[in-house]
């Protein structure tokens, strides 16, 4: 077994026909391979079976960002066609997060000014115009750092309304197809609130009122944390060696509630349930071990706390890493050398980890955003 310090370690071979280009009819039928941390037992369930696995006293941490419409498609002046993604809004066209309280802006109707990631890259220069439809053309005002571009939204109506009429739900290329009308749902947990993703977080796309309902019936919590995620969570690591590769920094936000649900779980000896990477990576970012950040110190895992309050991060969690934050993950089957291949294989061990992809692989389980769950237990 390599010693999982190389991007090579963290491939495999997955038939395109396990790529799931669309959901599943009901969001619980999905299924589920529970793999048990400290053996490497693996069970294969149907997400709907998630509270049996669960024990009252214990807290499920979700991630509320919503998708927001943020794919433009248009022409250039010439009749070309052409595409703006936007991926996080500007205060001033220099920075900032400009997000309000909703994640999309103030209440002047959001924000105008964009960081964008637009194609051609080569021939959207700073002042051309992409036009989008009747009532909306995008601006390429600058250029901004990794080949991205500040843009503005011009024309008659606010920037939400321009948005929601010709805005795009931004599904990631490997579906190989164009949304549809059935993405804004489906594309969308349950109990998304705040707006600001550009990509879901694809872990809770599983569940549906009736199965949170039913775990809070068995005694188990809910907590929701922010973290708006960015198109870099598609990003493979192309560098030989992991540290070489940089994350794109992502708004998070850890509310007080969450914080005391967490501490309250702790405190009764229950086990904190993380439905996500981005909620790996936005407590274990917000954990501190007597008020000094994570990772410094050689603390009892348990010996710290939640610090509430938003901020950006950049963790990357790969293996070697000791959590802090989280005891159990919910999560989906991940791309080959992706960020969250590692994180998930640093939570649940690396020769465990790559055994339950190959039996998932062998078993017919469907991949990637729309495809089946994983449960990784203590």
């Amino acid at each position: 077994m390599p010693a999982l310090r190389q991007a090579d370690d963290f491939d495999y071979a997955l038939p395109p026909d396990r790529i799931a280009r669309y959901p599943v009819s009901r969001r619980s039928d999905s299924r589920l391979l529970v793999l048990h941390r400290s053996t490497g037992r693996v069970e294969h369930r149907r997400f709907r079976d998630l509270p049996e696995l669960t024990a009252p006293g214990d807290l499920l941490v979700v991630n509320d960002s919503r998708v927001f419409p943020a794919r433009l498609c248009g022409r250039k002046p010439t009749g070309a066609a052409a595409e703006v993604l936007l991926v996080r809004p500007l205060e001033d066209g220099r920075g900032g997060d400009g997000r309000g309280g909703d994640g999309r802006g103030g209440a002047s109707g959001g924000p105008r000014r964009w960081e964008a990631l637009v194609r051609p890259g080569g021939k959207l220069k700073p002042g051309r115009v992409v036009e989008v439809g009747d009532q909306l053309s995008v601006r390429i005002l600058e250029r901004a750092p990794g080949g991205a571009r500040v843009v503005a939204l011009e024309g008659p109506l606010p920037p939400r309304e321009a948005l929601e009429r010709y805005g795009r739900t931004p599904l990631p290329p490997y579906l190989g197809r164009d949304d549809e009308p059935l993405d804004r749902e489906r594309y969308q947990t349950v109990y998304a609130r705040r707006e600001g993703s550009v990509a879901a977080p694809t872990a809770g796309l599983h569940f549906t009122n009736a199965l949170l309902e039913a775990l809070g019936e068995r005694g188990v919590a809910r907590a929701a944390v922010t973290l708006h995620v960015g198109p870099g969570t598609f990003r493979p690591v192309e560098a030989p060696d992991p540290a070489d590769h940089r994350m794109h920094a992502e708004a998070y936000d850890v509310p007080r509630a969450a914080a005391e649900a967490h501490r309250r779980c702790r405190e009764g000896a229950g086990r904190v349930w993380a439905v996500g990477t981005t909620v790996v990576r936005a407590l274990e970012t917000a954990w501190s071990e007597r008020g000094r950040p994570a990772g410094k110190q050689a603390d009892p895992p348990r010996a710290g706390r939640l610090r509430p309050g938003p901020g950006t991060t950049d963790l990357f969690i790969r293996p070697p890493y000791r959590f802090r934050a989280v005891d159990c993950l919910v999560t989906n089957f991940h791309l080959p050398r992706s960020t969250l291949l590692m994180l998930v294989s640093a939570f649940g061990g690396g020769e465990a980890v790559r055994n339950a992809y190959a039996q998932a692989v062998d078993a017919g389980y469907r991949f990637y955003s729309y495809g089946d769950a994983m449960a990784v237990l203590p």
